[in-house]
């Protein structure tokens, strides 16, 4: 019996690990390029275009319930021009796209990150991750496909390339990819007064779940407090660090932080970790341990430098940009630990440990 793959797209070809992920799906994937906008004029088709990256829980899930589904692929490649992109490898394009598609889902677009669009590039519907089908009140794939097919065949046409129209028109005045001043003590003091308003006072960071830790934010406020001598913006940052340091969020083992929490209080991680929120973390770390002089903030930094050094550097030089989710098909599954096998492990002083982090047969 053979193992060659059944399909062999136009992403095989490419260099990025993301998009020879995809390099067999039965979806007649396009990379970035001119050869898909010309595809897509000729044949008078809208454009699917799909941006993840490789070490992306979200991504690796619809790749396998949608993108490897062959009604799917079939309904794929006969409404649109599909392409992929690597958000690493393009994020210039990513980052357009998203900021359209954050207008659009309310702050709630991640990746994968799905947007149609015109021939011409405008986008006129964004969503991220989709099943197939639909179920439980989401949308599916194949539900999405066929509206969009009557949508472009049907007179509603004018109307949505009019709308994506307009839309690239209020993008293009508004998006501006640098300052074109260097802020003023104004405009730095109402920035410090719109974090406050959306701090989370009990358990660090921004309010609301999913939580994601963001450096440079903290970063920002101990120079303001450097500078103003605000309380405020010192009590927040220590009060994240703090929390952050003691949550699932960080590796207490290894070093590190992993992308968010899906949780308020940094408890449980969306185990992925990223090489720019590590150094930026680290970088936060050590300026508050400077202000401070607290240990805490040194120790942790050291051991975020100390995880980069250690599982982040390639051997021949330069960094891994990610490290996955996903292990032996699971996601957290290398993270992740029993209560036997952490009573194996401590001996006498599992117990204690398990009562005291909340360890169970269950979880935590």
């Amino acid at each position: 019996m053979s193992d060659k793959p059944l399909y062999t797209n136009r992403l095989i070809h490419e260099k990025s690990p993301y998009l020879l992920q995809h390099a067999h799906n039965p979806v007649d994937w396009y990379p970035w390029g001119e050869e898909a906008f010309h595809i897509a004029k000729t044949q008078d088709k809208p454009i699917f275009l799909s941006i993840g990256y490789a070490t992306c829980h979200w991504c690796h899930v619809m790749e396998r319930e949608s993108f490897e589904d062959i009604e799917v692929a079939d309904s794929m490649n006969q409404t649109f021009v599909s392409i992929k992109v690597d958000r690493e490898e393009l994020p210039e394009v990513d980052s357009l796209y998203m900021e359209f598609s954050q207008s659009m889902m309310a702050g709630a677009a991640g990746w994968p990150l799905n947007v149609i669009l015109t021939p011409d590039l405008q986008p006129f519907f964004a969503t991220t991750y989709l099943p197939s089908h639909s179920s439980h009140g989401m949308m599916g794939l194949i539900d999405l496909i066929q509206r969009i097919a009557e949508l472009w065949s049907s007179e509603e046409r004018e109307k949505i390339i009019t709308q994506a129209e307009k839309i690239v028109d209020v993008f293009s005045k508004a998006v501006h990819t640098t300052g074109e001043d260097i802020p003023d003590e104004e405009q730095i003091s109402i920035t410090a007064d719109l974090l406050y308003k959306m701090a989370d006072p009990t358990y660090g960071g921004i309010k609301g779940a999913p939580k994601f830790p963001i450096g440079y934010q903290y970063s920002f406020m101990l120079r303001y407090y450097a500078n103003m001598k605000d309380s405020r913006a010192l009590f927040l940052v220590e009060r994240t660090l703090d929390m952050l340091h003691r949550g699932g969020i960080y590796d207490h083992l290894g070093g590190g932080f992993s992308r968010y929490s899906i949780d308020e209080k940094w408890l449980v991680p969306h185990f992925e970790k990223m090489l720019y929120d590590n150094a930026i973390l680290a970088q936060s770390y050590l300026e508050a341990w400077q202000l401070t002089k607290k240990n805490l903030y040194k120790e942790v930094a050291q051991e975020i430098l100390n995880y980069i050094l250690r599982d982040m550097t390639y051997s021949d030089g330069g960094f891994y940009s990610a490290e996955d989710a996903d292990s032996e098909g699971h996601e957290g599954f290398f993270y992740t630990w029993k209560e036997e096998e952490v009573k194996e492990i401590l001996g006498d002083h599992g117990q204690l440990f398990c009562e005291y982090y909340d360890i169970t047969a269950e979880g935590n």
